[in-house]
C-alpha cells in the first residue's frame, strides 16, 4: 500500500514552508493521513512518524539502524560534532567519556548548588514586585549551567556570551535546518546575526578551554572532567571536540530547563487547585527546611506536575536517516532515507493524551500513567540517544520548584495575556508575574 503524501507540497519547497509558518498545526494534522505519511523538505523526502509504537521503534527497538537525520547535519557546522548531532562509533565513544559526570554522586553534588542557586536568586525578590518569569529562568538556568560546567572567572564571561548568543542559534539554526540550503547563504540580517552569534560563542568558549590547557589544574567542575576524561586507548578529546560538547550543554542545559520552569510557573499560576496541592505537599516533605536530593522520591505530585509540563511544552521535531534497509508500517525503506518524529504531535495525540490541551497532572499518576503507551510521551528522546542530561534537567525543574514554592506564589497579571513565539519549541513572551510572598 502506497504511502500518503501530506498535502500542500510546493515545487521545490515541498512542505517547508508549511512546516516554518504553521509549525505544530501542520505535524499536528499529519496523523490524520496515518501512522507514516510522507513529506518533503525542500526537493529531499521524508516519511514523517505519528504513531507511538512506530517512534518506539525507531529510538529503541531498531535504533541501531538510525542515525541522526538531515537537520542534525545541518546544525553540526554550527553548533559541532557533540553528542546532540555524532553518530556511531564516535558518539559512543563520548557519550562513555561524558557519563561519569552525570553519575548518581555527581547529580548530588549538583543538586546542592541548585538549591543554593535558586535561593541567592529569589533572596532579591520584593513582595509585589512584577517578575519576568521567562527572563528569570533563563538567567537562573544559565546560572546553575555555568556554575556546574565553568568554576573559573573567564568561564563566567563565556556564559554571559552564551546568554546573548544561544537563543539566536536555537532560533536561526532551526529555520536553517529546514530550508533549502541556498537561503542559508544570502546575505540577509538573520543570517548575518546567526553567523556573529556562532562566532562569539566559538571565540569565547575556546578562549576557556586554553586557560585551563595552560594550567591543567582540576577545578572540580564539568569541563575539568571533560578535559581529564580518557577513553580506554588512554587518549583524550582534542579541544575541537571539547568545544563540541560544551555547547552542546549550554544548548540543551539552559533551553530546555529554562523554558520548562518558566511554561511550569505559567501552568501553575493559571490552576490555583494545582497550586494549593503543590504548595501542601512541599510543606508536609520539606517541613520549613530546604529542599534536597533526598526529598525528591517524595514529591510525587511535584514530579507529576513537571511531567505534565514536559508533555505540553517538548521540542517540535527530531530527525533520523536509515542506515539500513528498514521497514515502518510495512513500508520498506531504503537506506538513507530521512525519517521526522515530532515529540509535540506525539504528546498532544488525543489516542494516548485524552484533551490533551486541558493542564492535568493527574493524568501522570500511578494509576493513569500505566496506560500511556511506550513511545507515546518523550520529552528527552529516547533510547542510546536520550538525552544524557535527562536527570540533571528533571531535578533542577524538581529543586527549584519545590524552592520557589516553598517561599513564594506566582501570580499571572490578569491584563497581560501571554504570548507565544514558536521556533524549535514554544518560548514565551513577557511572562509577567506577581511575587506573593507566602505566608
Amino acid at each position: 500500500m502506497p504511502v500518503p503524501v501530506a498535502p500542500g507540497r510546493l515545487p521545490l519547497l515541498g512542505h517547508t514552508p508549511a512546516l516554518l509558518r504553521r509549525r505544530y498545526e501542520f505535524t499536528s494534522t499529519l496523523r490524520d493521513y496515518g501512522d507514516l505519511v510522507k513529506i518533503y523538505l525542500g526537493p529531499i523526502p521524508a516519511y514523517f512518524v505519528t504513531s507511538p509504537k512506530l517512534t518506539r521503534q525507531i529510538l529503541t527497538t531498531d535504533s541501531a539502524s538510525f542515525r541522526k537525520g538531515a537537520m542534525f547535519d545541518k546544525f553540526r557546522p554550527f553548533v559541532g560534532n557533540g553528542l546532540v548531532t555524532s553518530n556511531g562509533a564516535f558518539h559512543l565513544r563520548q557519550r562513555r567519556l561524558i557519563q561519569p559526570a552525570f553519575h548518581r554522586d555527581r547529580i548530588a553534588d549538583y543538586a546542592q548548588t541548585m538549591q543554593k542557586t535558586v535561593d541567592e536568586f529569589t533572596g532579591s525578590w520584593q513582595p509585589g514586585q512584577v517578575r519576568e518569569v521567562n527572563d528569570d529562568m533563563q538567567q537562573l538556568a544559565m546560572t546553575i549551567v555555568g556554575r556546574a560546567l565553568f568554576a573559573t572567572e573567564l568561564g563566567r564571561s563565556a556564559i554571559d556570551q552564551a546568554r546573548e548568543s544561544l537563543p539566536i542559534v536555537v532560533s536561526h539554526g532551526m529555520k536553517r535546518a529546514l530550508a533549502p540550503a541556498f537561503l542559508g547563504k544570502l546575505f540577509l540580517r538573520g543570517n548575518r546575526r546567526f553567523d556573529r552569534a556562532v562566532s562569539d560563542m566559538r571565540t569565547v568558549v575556546n578562549d576557556v578551554i586554553a586557560d585551563w590547557r595552560a594550567t591543567g589544574t582540576d577545578q572540580g567542575d564539568l569541563l575539568s572532567m571533560l578535559l581529564m576524561a580518557r577513553d580506554d586507548s588512554g587518549k583524550g578529546m582534542t579541544d575541537q571536540e571539547v568545544y563540541d560538547e560544551v555547547v552542546t550543554l549550554l544548548s540543551a542545559g539552559i533551553e530546555t530547563s529554562a523554558l520548562a520552569l518558566a511554561w511550569l510557573f505559567h501552568e501553575i499560576g493559571r490552576h490555583p487547585e494545582v497550586e494549593q496541592r503543590l504548595h501542601d505537599e512541599v510543606d508536609e516533605v520539606l517541613a520549613g527546611r530546604p529542599v534536597g536530593i533526598e526529598d525528591l522520591p517524595r514529591l510525587t505530585y511535584t514530579q507529576q506536575v513537571i511531567n505534565e509540563v514536559l508533555r505540553m511544552y517538548p521540542i517540535w521535531i527530531l530527525m533520523r536517516r536509515t542506515t539500513l534497509p528498514v521497514e515502518l508500517d510495512g513500508t520498506q525503506l531504503p537506506a538513507d532515507t530521512e525519517v521526522t518524529i515530532s515529540p509535540h504531535a506525539l504528546h498532544f495525540d488525543p489516542r494516548s493524551f485524552p484533551d490533551p490541551h486541558r493542564f492535568d497532572p493527574g493524568r501522570w499518576s500511578p494509576e493513569r500513567a500505566k496506560d500511556i503507551p511506550d513511545g507515546a510521551f518523550i520529552p528527552f528522546s529516547a533510547g542510546n540517544r536520550k538525552c544524557i542530561g535527562y536527570t540533571f534537567a528533571q531535578t533542577e525543574m524538581a529543586i527549584t520548584l519545590a524552592t520557589i514554592a516553598a517561599r513564594w506564589r506566582l501570580k499571572p497579571l490578569p491584563d497581560k495575556p501571554v504570548k507565544v513565539k514558536y521556533t524549535s519549541t514554544a518560548y514565551p513572551i513577557r511572562l509577567s508575574m506577581t511575587a506573593v510572598p507566602r505566608d
